[in-house]
């Protein structure tokens, strides 16, 4: 069952809201009530990203981000702890953001397992090779994990249709080229693109990289997708060198993004 194709499906507003926050930055403590607060503000699905030492999908606030994780000692284990507590004290599906290399380093079924058992329900992996798409993702449909795929603005439309055919239910559309982060203006020219894969399927679709302004999601949100993930502005506020700060940054902020989704 895609969990986090049918979360998004179900949400009364006209778009879900997906915060993106880094694992153990600033703290593994305040990622856990980070996760706590965005699910009362109303987030239909967290993704949470592992720390990795190149992540090379990711522009300098959430590699900043990761980094201070990682020198804090923040590991695979730990996350997986976190999500364990709080998976089942909040109602959003937890998505998990990790590169390919520490699957393969911890081996694709300890790894696959051990995330499913932790709360885990859905999974990006940005440099998945798309030709070991369908192999990751029977073993994520048997621990009833959703493998999320991407697709770029300069993917070929041959490339578009074989992640169309080869989703289990949500694909996430990168709407600008490059890393993620924070930017000025969304690229008009990605409603185009959505609206091309929009009428090649019904499943979910989920909007991101740059989405960063209560403008940008006014703007996005009327496009026809299901959800719109925002990430570095989210980091950027728990960055605040005070935790309590910080997390009522992140309050007010996702606040105000679930506020705009139920008025457009």
């Amino acid at each position: 069952m895609a969990i986090i194709s049918s979360t998004l499906k179900s949400v009364k507003d006209k778009c879900g809201l997906v915060p993106f926050i880094t694992a153990g930055s600033p703290t593994i403590d305040v990622t856990e009530q980070a996760v706590k607060l965005l699910d009362q503000e109303g987030a239909d699905v967290i993704e949470i990203g592992l720390p990795y030492s190149d992540p090379l999908a990711d522009g300098p606030i959430i590699q900043k981000a990761s980094k201070q994780a990682l020198e804090q000692g923040v590991t695979l284990e730990i996350v997986l702890n976190t999500i364990s507590k709080v998976y089942t004290k909040i109602n959003a599906p937890i998505v998990l953001f990790t590169y390919y290399n520490p699957i393969l380093s911890k081996g694709i079924n300890i790894f696959l397992e051990q995330i499913a058992q932790s709360g885990v329900r859905g999974l990006i992996i940005p440099d998945l090779p798309l030709e070991e798409a369908d192999y990751i993702a029977d073993i994520c449909q048997a621990w009833s994990i959703e493998l999320i795929l991407l697709v770029t603005p300069t993917s070929s439309m041959s490339r578009v249709e074989a992640v169309i055919e080869k989703s289990q239910g949500t694909i996430y559309i990168v709407s600008s080229t490059g890393v993620t982060g924070l930017r000025e203006n969304v690229n008009q020219e990605m409603l185009d693109f959505v609206s091309k894969i929009r009428s090649r399927t019904d499943k979910s679709l989920i909007l991101g990289f740059g989405i960063s302004k209560v403008q940008h999601v006014e703007t996005v949100a009327n496009w026809s997708i299901n959800g719109i993930v925002i990430g570095s502005a989210f980091v950027n506020r728990l960055a605040n060198c005070d935790a309590y700060q910080g997390l009522q940054d992140v309050r007010r902020f996702c606040g105000s993004i679930k506020s705009v989704l139920r008025k457009v």
